[in-house]
């Protein structure tokens, strides 16, 4: 008998991201996030200027479900940017924290934003190894 699978509460719970939003910061410019059709992927679409340069892009956020293989335990995702690029992270939503690590959980360059108590702003900043990193804050459009 096979088992139905359905998306984790964890991925779930990202669905407070859904919507068109304006990035203030560091990086100036637009995110949307949707579902993909059967909610086990959040995309997001990715229109950004930083340090000068363009940055568009696409993520893609869920568990990773190789071949005959069960659903990882962490929500992860890899962004395709027009230069080439990809990158992978790590989502936590825990209560009204989102922590975003730049590769697995635990890497010491991360984001960690807040929800404010209506859902309508994401206030955070990014954290680098070594100092810098930026202020970020997303507004819904």
């Amino acid at each position: 008998m096979n088992e139905i699978v359905q998306p984790s509460a964890d991925l779930k719970a990202l669905d407070r991201l859904v919507g068109e939003w304006t990035v203030t910061g560091g990086a100036e410019g637009v995110v949307r996030y949707e579902w993909m059709e059967g909610g086990f992927f959040l995309l997001q679409h990715v229109e950004l200027t930083q340090y000068g340069q363009s940055i568009t892009g696409l993520e893609v956020i869920g568990h990773l479900r190789p071949f005959g293989e069960p659903a990882g335990a962490d929500v992860v995702s890899r962004f395709y940017d027009a230069a080439g690029n990809t990158l992978d992270y790590t989502y936590e939503l825990s209560g009204d924290k989102l922590t975003i690590w730049g590769g697995p959980k635990g890497s010491p360059a991360y984001f960690e934003g807040t929800f404010s108590a209506d859902d309508q702003v994401m206030s955070g900043e990014w954290i680098y190894p070594g100092g810098g990193g930026y202020e970020s804050t997303m507004t819904r459009r």
